[in-house]
Protein backbone atom coordinates (compact mmCIF):
# COMPACT_ATOMS: atom_id res chain seq x y z
CA UNK A 1 0.00 0.00 0.00
CA UNK A 2 1.27 3.51 -0.69
CA UNK A 3 -0.08 6.24 0.75
CA UNK A 4 1.22 10.42 -0.39
CA UNK A 5 0.03 13.50 1.54
CA UNK A 6 -0.20 16.26 -1.06
CA UNK A 7 -0.08 19.29 0.49
CA UNK A 8 -0.88 22.81 -0.87
CA UNK A 9 0.59 25.73 1.58
CA UNK A 10 -1.50 28.79 0.22
CA UNK A 11 -4.83 27.06 1.20
CA UNK A 12 -3.23 24.87 3.84
CA UNK A 13 -4.94 21.92 2.55
CA UNK A 14 -4.07 18.01 2.10
CA UNK A 15 -5.21 15.84 -0.64
CA UNK A 16 -4.45 11.93 -0.53
CA UNK A 17 -3.70 9.64 -3.22
CA UNK A 18 -3.60 5.73 -2.12
CA UNK A 19 -2.54 2.62 -4.54
CA UNK A 20 -2.54 -0.49 -3.70
CA UNK A 21 -2.02 -3.19 -6.36
CA UNK A 22 -2.94 -1.40 -9.75
CA UNK A 23 -5.78 0.43 -8.03
CA UNK A 24 -5.93 3.88 -6.46
CA UNK A 25 -8.11 6.21 -4.51
CA UNK A 26 -7.88 10.34 -4.07
CA UNK A 27 -9.08 11.51 -1.03
CA UNK A 28 -10.27 15.22 -0.89
CA UNK A 29 -9.21 16.28 -4.33
CA UNK A 30 -8.42 20.07 -5.29
CA UNK A 31 -10.35 21.11 -8.43
CA UNK A 32 -6.76 20.65 -10.55
CA UNK A 33 -7.01 17.34 -11.21
CA UNK A 34 -4.51 16.09 -13.81
CA UNK A 35 -1.94 15.56 -11.40
CA UNK A 36 -3.53 13.10 -9.58
CA UNK A 37 -4.15 11.48 -13.38
CA UNK A 38 -0.58 11.89 -13.76
CA UNK A 39 0.43 10.33 -10.26
CA UNK A 40 -1.42 7.25 -11.29
CA UNK A 41 -0.52 6.68 -14.85
CA UNK A 42 3.14 6.84 -13.63
CA UNK A 43 2.18 3.73 -11.10
CA UNK A 44 -0.22 2.32 -14.11
CA UNK A 45 -2.92 2.46 -11.59
CA UNK A 46 -6.37 3.34 -12.66
CA UNK A 47 -8.95 5.55 -9.97
CA UNK A 48 -11.28 3.41 -8.49
CA UNK A 49 -12.38 5.88 -5.81
CA UNK A 50 -12.54 9.52 -5.03
CA UNK A 51 -13.42 9.81 -1.14
CA UNK A 52 -14.85 12.93 0.21
CA UNK A 53 -14.79 13.77 4.17
CA UNK A 54 -17.40 16.19 3.99
CA UNK A 55 -18.56 19.12 1.98
CA UNK A 56 -15.80 21.22 1.77
CA UNK A 57 -16.23 25.32 3.14
CA UNK A 58 -13.11 26.48 2.78
CA UNK A 59 -12.38 25.31 -1.56
CA UNK A 60 -14.15 23.68 -4.06
CA UNK A 61 -12.89 20.25 -4.39
CA UNK A 62 -12.58 18.17 -7.51
CA UNK A 63 -14.49 15.72 -7.26
CA UNK A 64 -16.77 15.92 -10.50
CA UNK A 65 -13.90 16.76 -12.71
CA UNK A 66 -11.55 13.41 -11.60
CA UNK A 67 -14.96 11.21 -11.77
CA UNK A 68 -15.91 12.90 -15.55
CA UNK A 69 -12.10 11.97 -16.28
CA UNK A 70 -11.50 9.08 -15.15
CA UNK A 71 -14.71 6.83 -14.26
CA UNK A 72 -13.86 6.75 -10.61
CA UNK A 73 -16.47 6.55 -8.23
CA UNK A 74 -17.42 9.41 -5.58
CA UNK A 75 -17.97 8.40 -2.17
CA UNK A 76 -19.96 10.38 0.76
CA UNK A 77 -20.19 9.65 4.32
CA UNK A 78 -23.69 8.83 5.50
CA UNK A 79 -26.40 11.40 5.55
CA UNK A 80 -24.97 13.42 2.82
CA UNK A 81 -27.27 14.17 -0.21
CA UNK A 82 -25.34 15.79 -3.36
CA UNK A 83 -26.94 17.07 -6.42
CA UNK A 84 -25.16 14.54 -8.29
CA UNK A 85 -24.11 10.70 -8.38
CA UNK A 86 -22.21 9.48 -5.31
CA UNK A 87 -22.37 6.47 -3.61
CA UNK A 88 -23.56 7.10 0.02
CA UNK A 89 -21.53 4.85 2.33
CA UNK A 90 -22.70 3.09 5.75
CA UNK A 91 -20.98 3.75 8.71
CA UNK A 92 -18.32 0.81 8.89
CA UNK A 93 -18.78 -0.08 4.96
CA UNK A 94 -15.82 -1.33 3.57
CA UNK A 95 -14.07 -0.30 0.50
CA UNK A 96 -11.29 -2.93 -1.30
CA UNK A 97 -8.26 -0.80 -3.19
CA UNK A 98 -6.25 -3.12 -4.98
CA UNK A 99 -5.28 -5.49 -1.68
CA UNK A 100 -5.80 -3.08 1.12
CA UNK A 101 -8.95 -1.99 2.18
CA UNK A 102 -10.83 1.58 3.31
CA UNK A 103 -13.13 1.62 6.00
CA UNK A 104 -15.53 4.28 6.36
CA UNK A 105 -16.16 5.94 9.86
CA UNK A 106 -19.22 8.52 10.16
CA UNK A 107 -17.75 10.86 12.59
CA UNK A 108 -20.35 13.92 12.87
CA UNK A 109 -19.83 17.24 14.12
CA UNK A 110 -17.73 19.47 11.85
CA UNK A 111 -20.37 18.36 9.76
CA UNK A 112 -23.22 15.84 9.68
CA UNK A 113 -22.08 14.09 6.76
CA UNK A 114 -18.33 14.16 8.27
CA UNK A 115 -16.42 10.86 7.80
CA UNK A 116 -13.26 9.50 8.49
CA UNK A 117 -11.16 6.97 6.48
CA UNK A 118 -9.70 4.08 8.19
CA UNK A 119 -6.20 2.72 5.85
CA UNK A 120 -5.94 -0.61 6.39
CA UNK A 121 -2.78 -2.99 4.70
CA UNK A 122 -2.61 -5.88 2.35
CA UNK A 123 -1.84 -7.78 5.60
CA UNK A 124 -4.42 -6.77 7.39
CA UNK A 125 -3.17 -3.78 9.47
CA UNK A 126 -4.37 -0.62 10.22
CA UNK A 127 -1.89 1.77 8.99
CA UNK A 128 -4.00 5.31 9.40
CA UNK A 129 -7.35 7.06 9.39
CA UNK A 130 -7.73 9.90 7.20
CA UNK A 131 -9.84 12.62 9.50
CA UNK A 132 -10.86 15.06 6.87
CA UNK A 133 -11.89 18.43 9.75
CA UNK A 134 -13.02 15.76 12.73
CA UNK A 135 -9.53 15.57 13.67
CA UNK A 136 -6.30 17.89 13.19
CA UNK A 137 -2.72 17.81 14.54
CA UNK A 138 -3.27 20.13 17.75
CA UNK A 139 -6.89 21.06 17.05
CA UNK A 140 -10.65 19.98 15.77
CA UNK A 141 -12.70 21.18 13.15
CA UNK A 142 -14.63 24.24 14.26
CA UNK A 143 -18.74 23.20 14.27
CA UNK A 144 -20.69 26.43 12.61
CA UNK A 145 -20.39 25.81 9.24
CA UNK A 146 -23.34 23.31 8.40
CA UNK A 147 -25.77 25.55 10.62
CA UNK A 148 -26.85 27.38 7.08
CA UNK A 149 -27.65 23.68 5.63
CA UNK A 150 -29.74 22.62 8.47
CA UNK A 151 -32.29 25.01 10.55
CA UNK A 152 -32.26 23.75 13.86
CA UNK A 153 -28.74 23.19 14.38
CA UNK A 154 -26.84 24.75 16.04
CA UNK A 155 -23.00 24.74 16.98
CA UNK A 156 -23.13 23.83 20.55
CA UNK A 157 -25.20 21.15 19.07
CA UNK A 158 -22.50 20.18 16.92
CA UNK A 159 -19.82 20.42 18.79
CA UNK A 160 -21.51 17.77 20.95
CA UNK A 161 -22.28 15.14 18.18
CA UNK A 162 -17.92 16.10 17.68
CA UNK A 163 -17.33 15.08 21.22
CA UNK A 164 -19.46 11.64 20.96
CA UNK A 165 -17.55 11.42 17.43
CA UNK A 166 -13.75 11.63 19.07
CA UNK A 167 -14.51 9.75 22.47
CA UNK A 168 -16.50 7.02 20.63
CA UNK A 169 -14.88 6.35 16.99
CA UNK A 170 -11.46 7.65 17.20
CA UNK A 171 -10.20 7.59 20.00
CA UNK A 172 -10.40 3.72 20.95
CA UNK A 173 -8.04 3.31 17.89
CA UNK A 174 -4.96 2.13 18.36
CA UNK A 175 -2.04 4.74 19.01
CA UNK A 176 -0.06 3.88 16.43
CA UNK A 177 -2.38 4.74 13.92
CA UNK A 178 -0.88 7.53 11.89
CA UNK A 179 -3.73 10.71 11.66
CA UNK A 180 -3.92 12.29 8.09
CA UNK A 181 -5.83 15.72 8.52
CA UNK A 182 -7.11 17.47 5.78
CA UNK A 183 -5.65 21.04 6.84
CA UNK A 184 -2.92 22.64 8.73
CA UNK A 185 -1.67 25.22 10.34
CA UNK A 186 -2.97 29.02 8.50
CA UNK A 187 -6.67 26.93 7.28
CA UNK A 188 -9.63 28.72 9.06
CA UNK A 189 -11.12 25.81 9.58
CA UNK A 190 -9.58 25.01 13.08
CA UNK A 191 -7.98 27.61 15.25
CA UNK A 192 -5.05 26.39 16.98
CA UNK A 193 -3.62 23.90 14.37
CA UNK A 194 0.02 22.73 14.60
CA UNK A 195 2.41 23.51 11.96
CA UNK A 196 2.88 19.38 11.90
CA UNK A 197 0.45 17.90 9.13
CA UNK A 198 0.49 14.38 10.39
CA UNK A 199 1.18 12.82 13.30
CA UNK A 200 0.55 9.55 15.52
CA UNK A 201 -2.98 9.30 17.17
CA UNK A 202 -1.28 8.11 20.42
CA UNK A 203 0.43 11.76 20.53
CA UNK A 204 -2.48 13.68 19.43
CA UNK A 205 -4.07 12.07 22.46
CA UNK A 206 -1.20 13.62 24.77
CA UNK A 207 -1.24 16.64 23.23
CA UNK A 208 -4.05 17.66 21.26
CA UNK A 209 -6.42 19.83 23.96
CA UNK A 210 -9.49 18.33 22.34
CA UNK A 211 -8.30 14.60 23.37
CA UNK A 212 -8.20 14.78 26.81
CA UNK A 213 -9.50 11.74 28.49
CA UNK A 214 -10.42 13.95 31.71
CA UNK A 215 -12.60 16.22 29.47
CA UNK A 216 -16.17 16.46 30.27
CA UNK A 217 -18.63 17.19 27.67
CA UNK A 218 -19.53 20.42 28.66
CA UNK A 219 -15.77 21.40 28.87
CA UNK A 220 -15.16 20.36 25.55
CA UNK A 221 -17.93 22.38 24.09
CA UNK A 222 -16.85 25.25 25.94
CA UNK A 223 -13.32 25.21 24.98
CA UNK A 224 -14.14 24.34 21.47
CA UNK A 225 -16.10 27.36 21.17
CA UNK A 226 -13.99 29.89 23.21
CA UNK A 227 -12.67 32.82 20.74
CA UNK A 228 -14.10 31.38 17.34
CA UNK A 229 -15.08 34.04 14.69
CA UNK A 230 -17.15 34.03 12.45
CA UNK A 231 -15.89 32.10 9.66
CA UNK A 232 -15.23 33.80 6.04
CA UNK A 233 -18.55 34.75 3.91
CA UNK A 234 -17.24 32.75 1.21
CA UNK A 235 -17.72 29.29 3.54
CA UNK A 236 -21.16 28.20 2.97
CA UNK A 237 -20.84 29.48 -0.96
CA UNK A 238 -18.10 26.74 -1.34
CA UNK A 239 -20.30 24.12 0.62
CA UNK A 240 -23.29 24.69 -1.83
CA UNK A 241 -21.13 24.40 -5.06
CA UNK A 242 -19.80 21.14 -3.51
CA UNK A 243 -23.00 20.28 -2.91
CA UNK A 244 -24.75 21.26 -6.24
CA UNK A 245 -22.06 20.80 -9.10
CA UNK A 246 -19.62 23.59 -10.39
CA UNK A 247 -18.49 24.05 -13.98
CA UNK A 248 -14.97 22.26 -14.64
CA UNK A 249 -11.81 23.93 -14.06
CA UNK A 250 -11.07 23.22 -18.14
CA UNK A 251 -14.10 25.58 -18.59
CA UNK A 252 -13.21 28.34 -16.59
CA UNK A 253 -9.51 28.60 -18.01
CA UNK A 254 -11.06 28.99 -21.23
CA UNK A 255 -12.99 31.52 -20.78
CA UNK A 256 -11.10 33.55 -17.95
CA UNK A 257 -7.32 33.01 -19.55
CA UNK A 258 -7.89 35.50 -22.01
CA UNK A 259 -6.13 38.79 -22.55
CA UNK A 260 -7.53 42.05 -23.00
CA UNK A 261 -5.42 45.00 -24.05
CA UNK A 262 -5.22 48.51 -22.01
CA UNK A 263 -8.65 49.61 -23.62
CA UNK A 264 -11.01 46.39 -23.90
CA UNK A 265 -9.85 46.34 -20.42
CA UNK A 266 -10.47 49.66 -19.28
CA UNK A 267 -13.92 49.26 -21.43
CA UNK A 268 -15.26 46.04 -19.44
CA UNK A 269 -14.27 47.98 -16.27
CA UNK A 270 -16.78 50.33 -16.80
CA UNK A 271 -19.52 48.61 -18.26
CA UNK A 272 -19.45 45.66 -16.19
CA UNK A 273 -18.84 45.78 -12.56
CA UNK A 274 -15.90 43.94 -11.89
CA UNK A 275 -13.20 44.37 -9.20
CA UNK A 276 -9.81 45.24 -10.52
CA UNK A 277 -7.82 42.60 -8.31
CA UNK A 278 -3.76 43.35 -8.73
CA UNK A 279 -1.59 40.48 -7.37
CA UNK A 280 1.47 41.69 -8.42
CA UNK A 281 4.05 42.11 -5.34
CA UNK A 282 3.35 44.44 -2.34
CA UNK A 283 6.02 46.64 -3.54
CA UNK A 284 5.54 46.86 -7.32
CA UNK A 285 1.98 47.74 -6.21
CA UNK A 286 2.47 50.62 -3.90
CA UNK A 287 4.62 52.60 -6.94
CA UNK A 288 1.93 52.16 -9.57
CA UNK A 289 -1.22 50.45 -9.84
CA UNK A 290 -4.92 51.40 -11.67
CA UNK A 291 -7.20 54.05 -9.21
CA UNK A 292 -9.41 51.85 -7.35
CA UNK A 293 -8.01 48.51 -7.96
CA UNK A 294 -7.52 45.84 -4.85
CA UNK A 295 -4.50 44.35 -3.92
CA UNK A 296 -4.39 40.71 -2.75
CA UNK A 297 -0.36 39.50 -4.04
CA UNK A 298 -0.70 36.00 -5.52
CA UNK A 299 2.54 35.01 -3.45
CA UNK A 300 0.74 35.05 -0.32
CA UNK A 301 -2.13 33.29 1.21
CA UNK A 302 -3.98 34.71 -1.90
CA UNK A 303 -7.35 32.30 -2.26
CA UNK A 304 -8.26 32.44 0.99
CA UNK A 305 -7.47 36.62 1.62
CA UNK A 306 -9.78 36.62 -1.67
CA UNK A 307 -12.62 34.65 -0.43
CA UNK A 308 -12.34 36.33 3.13
CA UNK A 309 -12.14 40.26 1.87
CA UNK A 310 -14.01 40.12 -1.87
CA UNK A 311 -16.49 37.60 -0.13
CA UNK A 312 -18.93 36.55 -2.99
CA UNK A 313 -18.13 34.32 -5.44
CA UNK A 314 -19.80 35.28 -8.27
CA UNK A 315 -18.09 38.79 -8.23
CA UNK A 316 -16.69 39.53 -11.65
CA UNK A 317 -12.85 40.15 -11.82
CA UNK A 318 -10.44 42.03 -13.89
CA UNK A 319 -7.36 40.86 -12.98
CA UNK A 320 -3.29 42.50 -13.35
CA UNK A 321 -1.21 39.40 -12.86
CA UNK A 322 2.87 38.88 -13.16
CA UNK A 323 3.26 37.95 -17.09
CA UNK A 324 3.27 34.21 -17.13
CA UNK A 325 1.22 33.56 -14.08
CA UNK A 326 -1.95 33.54 -15.97
CA UNK A 327 -3.57 30.09 -15.38
CA UNK A 328 -2.08 29.74 -11.91
CA UNK A 329 -3.76 32.89 -10.92
CA UNK A 330 -7.31 31.26 -12.52
CA UNK A 331 -6.69 28.42 -10.75
CA UNK A 332 -5.85 29.49 -7.84
CA UNK A 333 -9.25 31.76 -7.96
CA UNK A 334 -10.91 28.60 -9.19
CA UNK A 335 -10.10 26.31 -5.82
CA UNK A 336 -11.93 28.81 -3.74
CA UNK A 337 -15.36 29.45 -6.12
CA UNK A 338 -14.37 32.89 -8.22
CA UNK A 339 -14.96 31.46 -11.36
CA UNK A 340 -15.95 34.85 -12.50
CA UNK A 341 -12.58 36.33 -14.08
CA UNK A 342 -13.54 38.44 -17.11
CA UNK A 343 -9.74 38.85 -18.30
CA UNK A 344 -6.76 40.40 -17.78
CA UNK A 345 -4.63 43.22 -18.90
CA UNK A 346 -2.10 41.81 -21.59
CA UNK A 347 0.89 43.83 -21.09
CA UNK A 348 0.79 44.75 -17.54
CA UNK A 349 0.79 48.34 -16.33
CA UNK A 350 3.49 49.32 -19.20
CA UNK A 351 0.50 48.51 -21.72
CA UNK A 352 -2.11 50.60 -19.38
CA UNK A 353 0.33 53.48 -19.33
CA UNK A 354 1.27 53.97 -22.79
CA UNK A 355 -2.44 53.59 -23.89
CA UNK A 356 -2.60 57.25 -21.95
CA UNK A 357 -4.76 55.50 -19.04
CA UNK A 358 -3.45 57.16 -15.45
CA UNK A 359 -2.08 55.20 -12.36
CA UNK A 360 -1.71 55.81 -8.64
CA UNK A 361 0.61 54.81 -5.88
CA UNK A 362 0.13 54.57 -2.12
CA UNK A 363 2.84 56.06 0.17
CA UNK A 364 5.14 53.81 1.53
CA UNK A 365 8.23 54.20 3.56
CA UNK A 366 10.88 51.95 5.18
CA UNK A 367 10.70 50.94 9.04
CA UNK A 368 13.57 53.22 9.22
CA UNK A 369 11.90 56.57 8.15
CA UNK A 370 9.00 55.48 10.13
CA UNK A 371 11.38 54.95 13.47
CA UNK A 372 12.32 58.93 12.64
CA UNK A 373 8.49 60.41 11.88
CA UNK A 374 7.44 58.11 15.03
CA UNK A 375 5.98 60.29 18.07
CA UNK A 376 3.30 59.31 20.87
CA UNK A 377 0.91 61.33 18.97
CA UNK A 378 1.52 59.44 15.88
CA UNK A 379 -1.48 57.79 14.88
CA UNK A 380 -0.95 54.29 13.78
CA UNK A 381 -3.17 51.08 12.51
CA UNK A 382 -2.33 47.48 12.77
CA UNK A 383 -3.90 45.11 10.48
CA UNK A 384 -2.87 41.99 12.38
CA UNK A 385 -4.76 39.58 13.78
CA UNK A 386 -5.61 40.39 17.46
CA UNK A 387 -3.16 38.00 19.12
CA UNK A 388 -0.66 39.24 17.35
CA UNK A 389 -1.37 42.48 18.36
CA UNK A 390 -1.70 41.44 21.91
CA UNK A 391 1.85 39.86 22.23
CA UNK A 392 4.14 42.57 20.39
CA UNK A 393 2.55 45.89 19.45
CA UNK A 394 3.20 49.43 18.95
CA UNK A 395 1.76 51.17 22.06
CA UNK A 396 -0.28 54.00 20.48
CA UNK A 397 -1.72 51.58 17.76
CA UNK A 398 -5.27 50.49 16.97
CA UNK A 399 -5.98 47.18 15.99
CA UNK A 400 -8.31 47.16 12.82
CA UNK A 401 -7.70 43.27 12.16
CA UNK A 402 -7.28 42.77 7.88
CA UNK A 403 -9.88 40.06 8.20
CA UNK A 404 -12.48 42.98 9.78
CA UNK A 405 -11.74 45.92 7.70
CA UNK A 406 -15.04 45.50 5.95
CA UNK A 407 -16.74 45.44 9.59
CA UNK A 408 -14.67 48.29 11.22
CA UNK A 409 -14.50 50.68 8.46
CA UNK A 410 -16.09 53.28 10.43
CA UNK A 411 -12.89 52.91 12.62
CA UNK A 412 -10.44 54.06 10.49
CA UNK A 413 -9.27 57.69 10.43
CA UNK A 414 -11.08 59.40 7.85
CA UNK A 415 -9.06 62.63 8.33
CA UNK A 416 -6.06 62.50 10.04
CA UNK A 417 -2.96 60.96 8.61
CA UNK A 418 -1.94 57.78 9.95
CA UNK A 419 0.89 54.96 9.58
CA UNK A 420 -0.47 51.16 8.14
CA UNK A 421 1.23 48.01 9.19
CA UNK A 422 1.17 44.48 10.00
CA UNK A 423 3.50 41.60 10.66
CA UNK A 424 6.12 41.54 6.95
CA UNK A 425 4.19 44.22 4.64
CA UNK A 426 1.56 42.02 3.02
CA UNK A 427 -1.59 42.20 4.95
CA UNK A 428 -1.19 46.02 5.39
CA UNK A 429 -0.95 46.61 1.79
CA UNK A 430 -4.22 44.55 1.11
CA UNK A 431 -5.53 46.85 3.64
CA UNK A 432 -4.41 50.06 2.19
CA UNK A 433 -5.49 49.52 -1.27
CA UNK A 434 -9.11 48.30 0.17
CA UNK A 435 -9.11 51.65 1.75
CA UNK A 436 -8.10 53.89 -1.43
CA UNK A 437 -10.96 52.18 -3.26
CA UNK A 438 -13.23 53.76 -0.50
CA UNK A 439 -11.84 57.05 -0.45
CA UNK A 440 -9.18 56.82 1.98
CA UNK A 441 -5.93 58.16 0.79
CA UNK A 442 -4.28 59.44 4.19
CA UNK A 443 -2.77 56.31 4.69
CA UNK A 444 1.12 55.63 4.75
CA UNK A 445 2.07 52.06 4.27
CA UNK A 446 5.11 50.78 6.89
CA UNK A 447 7.30 48.68 4.81
CA UNK A 448 8.41 44.89 6.48
CA UNK A 449 5.60 45.80 8.86
CA UNK A 450 6.48 44.90 12.57
CA UNK A 451 9.32 42.54 11.24
CA UNK A 452 11.08 45.56 10.16
CA UNK A 453 9.69 47.74 13.44
CA UNK A 454 11.29 45.46 15.78
CA UNK A 455 14.79 45.87 14.40
CA UNK A 456 14.33 50.12 14.52
CA UNK A 457 14.63 52.60 18.19
CA UNK A 458 10.49 52.31 18.10
CA UNK A 459 9.51 50.59 21.61
CA UNK A 460 6.86 48.10 21.81
CA UNK A 461 4.75 46.67 23.83
CA UNK A 462 5.07 43.20 24.61
CA UNK A 463 2.00 40.57 26.26
CA UNK A 464 3.08 39.66 29.65
CA UNK A 465 1.87 36.49 31.59
CA UNK A 466 0.04 37.24 34.63
CA UNK A 467 1.67 34.18 36.04
CA UNK A 468 4.58 35.92 36.08
CA UNK A 469 4.00 39.06 37.39
CA UNK A 470 4.99 39.54 41.29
Amino acid sequence: MKIEQIYTGCIAQAAYYLESDGEAAIFDPLREVQPYIDKAAKDGASIKYIFETHFHADFVSGHLDLAQKTGGQIVYGPTANPAFDALIATDNQEFKVGRCTVKAIHTPGHTLESTCYLLIDENGTQHGIITGDTLFIGDVGRPDLAQALVGDLTQEKLAGYLFDSLRNKIMPLADELTVYPSHGAGSACGKNMSKETTDTLGNQKKTNYALRADMTKQEFIDELLDGLGAPPAYFPQNVMMNIQGYESLDTILSKSCRGLNAREFEAVANQSEAIVLDVRHESEFVKKHIPGSIFIGIQGNFAPWVGALIMDVKQPLLLVIPEGREQETITRLSRVGFDHALGYLEGGLAAWEAAGFDTDSMASITPEQFANEYNEKSIVVDARKPGEYKAERIGTALNIPLDNVNEQLAEVPKDEPFYLHCAGGYRSVIMGSILKSRGYHNMVNVEKGIAGIRQTSVGLTHFVCPSTLQ
